[in-house]
């Protein structure tokens, strides 16, 4: 059955100002939080906290190095990282949307600002899209209320405690509305061609933006079309039309975005695991607690909408000039989703089957724009009345007191309720009040919209800067850039010598990427898509690493900088807050490119970080110390491998050195304890816990200065040179069964070829990547293609040629009167007596 009600257009003036309004709003408000909590840029108090600081801004700088042409490597190839790393993976993870790109026009030193700004900016987009979404759902609806109401999804708890520091995040944000426009499109079924063109480009831009939030937020717009769709009520063959219609569109969407999509899922295919967690759900006081302002925690969802939506929301059940499908189906819809968000299997479907390694309601966004969506049905277009508004506010007052003994409840949280549910209440009476024409009319609709403003800003201001403190308080927090920063990477760059040696920025770091921002090529990284390969070689050669295994530390240690080609290495000792001078330590390093003996059959890292060093090497340079004590040669340096020590080791009667292992999230590294005395008397105390299976070892420098002379006087490979996915390398011709081995990690996706050869895939030499050369030698390229690309690349140009296909079949069948170029539309049965025009099913 055709829908009975009257689809219009949304007036384009309307639209305009509704989502230029909820975007001012949402803007203000977050920036107003930020200067009550004194946060940067308002204040000194540090926003860097977790991965903020140590990820996105880092790879948000290495954007901008790459964009201004500044980076060693390019869009393939981070060689400033991981001592060789993939970098389109990370850029499909943290940098694909076009609003991280904005950075570019920032100062580089105002990195931190240019970051700050693009989440603001996502933050506006979003109540923009959500306030055009709403006037599309309901023409005729109050374009400020609309906007107000979309600036409080943008400003939801969870966009301004969860995702302000995950700004790829804010792009499921923006993705959520503009996919719900898409289904609207799609169920309206006017201009199907432009719709479908259009619906099929918004899908793969939003995948390509960030594809772990899109996925929720197509979760979502999915379950809005479906709910939508039965609402509508009518016969069931034009609703599956349309949610064919609609699967066919995102299917094609996700399809073009494949080229980025694929890459990426074979870099998380290649990563390090991360450390498994198990999901408990939050306990129901927890979470409904987290629907009022002012409240914080990690480990359960941010719910905080605007008590505007949430007395809209709880009156829509009680509203009984609308159609009872919708009274009831947006009420259910809700709480299915805050259902699903507390069950396991649920919860792991809206994190696409992955546990998430941290925050673990990630898709608490999605509940925020339904619960608006609801309250937008419940208004109606006119006021609603005093039963109907009374019912809501009972309903929150009810939630409230039922989440009253939660911990994350404080008294800021009562203030900020309170004073908004007076205010809403008194912003709906004011609307009931609305007659006739005139200045009272007016008066009216000022002080309501006055009101129902006020609130919106007031609480999200409120919740953002009690999270922004609370973040502060409870989680790491990193130094913004600044002057240690500044002089860090002045002196990298005043010895930097890529691609003849490495310059590694040092183990005492700001962040733990901290080469993406103050330059050099060291070993240190840390991403969701860290490669297996990366952490469990340095980890074989004594590394340590955080972040499960996913951030891998810098090898402050002679042997492995020689094996790495690390010719300069700088040392601080740091301390934030205060200056920071920089001593360069140079070393005899062999070169990126050299050329040895293949292997024995059989050979590999063992369990001693000593040995496999000398494995690698080619030579033994230690002198083992049996258990914690032993003879040494006088002046040698004393190393201790104590991966699992978290306490202390002392040499003699010197200073203790710590180790701060944490059982399955830090490894600690390989040190230097300090170096053997006079008599050559070694004896090193252990200290803590985790002391079993530590070694102790003295470094002979003589013998490790051979080693490389050594290997620099091997067949002498000219030509080197790194480029952005290539390794070339000129290797001489000589005898035996010999190898040509860079001195980066063999990560998927490495290909070479000697002489001209078709490049094969690399082989590995303990982890490093290996070319077999013949005894005649020749022009050594190695390709870097990252794995995931050319299927995905495939995949898109399948989807770009079935979106054109499909696009001209729907064109030629429309001028011919085909399904899919007739104007048919879902819709409700007739409206009753009594019911609101327009608002029943379309809501």
């Amino acid at each position: 059955m055709l829908n009975r009600l009257r689809f219009s257009r949304p007036r384009v003036r309307p639209a305009v100002a509704s989502s230029l309004l909820a975007a001012v709003l949402a803007a203000f408000a977050h920036c107003l939080g930020s200067a009550l909590a004194g946060s940067r840029p308002f204040g000194a108090m540090n926003r860097n906290v977790n991965d903020l600081g140590t990820q996105f801004v880092p790879f948000h700088a290495h954007l901008w190095d790459v964009l201004h042409g500044r980076a060693d490597g390019g869009w393939l190839i981070n060689w400033q990282s991981g001592y060789g790393s993939s970098f389109l993976p990370d850029v499909g993870t943290y940098l694909s949307s076009p609003f991280s790109w904005l950075v570019a026009v920032f100062p580089r030193e105002e990195i931190d600002l240019a970051v700050y700004v693009t989440s603001v900016l996502r933050i506006a987009v979003a109540a923009a899209v959500m306030a055009w979404l709403l006037l599309r759902v309901r023409p005729g609806g109050r374009w400020w209320l609309a906007g107000t109401l979309g600036a409080a999804y943008a400003l939801c708890g969870w966009s301004v405690i969860e995702a302000s520091y995950n700004p790829m995040w804010l792009d499921g944000l923006i993705a959520f509305p503009l996919l719900c426009a898409v289904g609207e499109a799609i169920r309206d079924g006017r201009r199907p061609v432009r719709w479908f063109f259009g619906g099929v480009l918004l899908v793969a831009y939003v995948w390509v933006a960030n594809f772990y939030t899109a996925y929720m937020a197509t979760l979502g717009a999915g379950l809005v079309l479906a709910a939508r769709l039965l609402m509508d009520g009518g016969p069931w063959r034009p609703r599956l039309r349309v949610a064919g219609k609609a699967c066919a569109v995102v299917g094609l969407g996700v399809g073009l975005s494949a080229p980025l999509l694929l890459t990426v899922y074979a870099g998380t295919r290649h990563a390090y695991p991360g450390m498994g967690l198990t999901f408990r759900p939050a306990g129901w006081e927890d979470l409904l607690g987290r629907l009022l302002p002012a409240t914080y925690s990690f480990s359960s969802p941010a719910m905080y909408v605007s008590g505007a939506v949430l007395v809209l929301a709880c009156a829509l059940p009680f509203h009984r000039g609308l159609a009872a499908r919708v009274r009831v189906g947006w009420p259910v819809l809700a709480v299915l989703v805050v259902l699903s968000m507390q069950w396991g299997p649920t919860h792991l479907a809206w994190h696409a089957f992955a546990e998430p390694n941290g925050s673990p309601y990630r898709q608490t966004f999605v509940l925020s724009g339904v619960l608006v969506l609801a309250g937008w049905a419940a208004v109606g277009e006119g006021a609603l009345p005093r039963r109907v508004l009374w019912g809501g506010v009972g309903c929150v007052v009810l939630v409230g007191l039922a989440g009253a003994g939660s911990a994350f409840v404080v008294r800021w949280s009562w203030a900020g309720a309170a004073l908004g549910l007076v205010a809403v209440a008194g912003a709906l009476v004011l609307l009931g009040r609305e007659r006739g024409q005139g200045r009272a009319r007016r008066g009216y609709a000022v002080a309501a919209a006055v009101l129902l403003i006020g609130v919106t800003v007031g609480q999200s201001a409120l919740t953002t800067a009690w999270g922004a403190k609370r973040r502060v308080a409870a989680q790491d927090d990193h130094a913004p850039y600044g002057p240690r920063q500044v002089a860090h990477r002045a002196t990298i760059a005043e010895v930097d010598g890529w691609p003849r040696y490495r310059t590694d920025p040092g183990r005492t770091q700001t962040v733990h990427n901290d080469a993406m921002v103050v330059g050099g090529q060291g070993a240190s990284y840390y991403s969701s898509v860290t490669s297996a390969v990366l952490t469990r070689t340095l980890s074989a050669l004594g590394d340590g690493w955080n972040g499960s295994g996913r951030a891998p530390h810098s090898l402050d240690n002679p042997v492995t900088d020689a094996l790495w080609g690390v010719g300069a290495r700088l040392r601080s000792t740091y301390r934030q807050g205060a200056d920071t001078e920089f001593t360069v330590v140079r070393g005899e390093a062999a070169p990126l490119v050299t050329v040895r003996d293949a292997l024995p059959a059989g050979a590999g890292y063992g369990r001693s970080a000593f040995a496999n060093q000398e494995l690698l090497l080619g030579a033994r340079v230690y002198e083992r110390v049996p258990g914690t004590a032993g003879t040494c040669t006088p002046g040698a340096p004393v190393f201790v491998w104590a991966p699992g020590l978290k306490g202390s080791a002392r040499l003699g009667a010197g200073q203790p050195v710590g180790f701060d292992a944490r059982r399955g999230r830090v490894r600690a590294p390989m040190q230097q304890v300090g170096v053997a005395p006079g008599d050559g008397r070694v004896r090193v105390r252990l200290e803590g816990s985790g002391k079993r299976g530590a070694e102790v070892a003295c470094l002979r420098g003589d013998r490790l200065a051979a080693a490389v002379r050594e290997l620099r006087g091997a067949p002498e490979v000219s030509g080197v040179s790194f480029g952005d996915g290539t390794v070339e390398a000129r290797v001489p011709g000589g005898t035996g069964n010999r190898m040509a081995v860079v001195a980066a990690p063999r990560i998927a996706g490495w290909r070479c070829g000697v002489a001209g050869a078709e490049p094969v895939p690399a082989a590995s030499y303990l982890g490093m990547l290996a070319v077999p050369v013949g005894p005649g030698g020749g022009l050594v390229r190695c390709e870097f293609h990252p794995p995931g690309l050319r299927a995905g690349s495939a995949v898109g140009g399948a989807a770009l040629v079935g979106a054109a296909g499909t696009g001209a079949a729907m064109w030629w069948r429309r001028r011919r009167g085909g399904a899919w170029g007739t104007e048919t539309r879902t819709g409700a049965a007739p409206v009753r007596e009594g019911e609101v025009a327009g608002v029943g099913a379309g809501g």
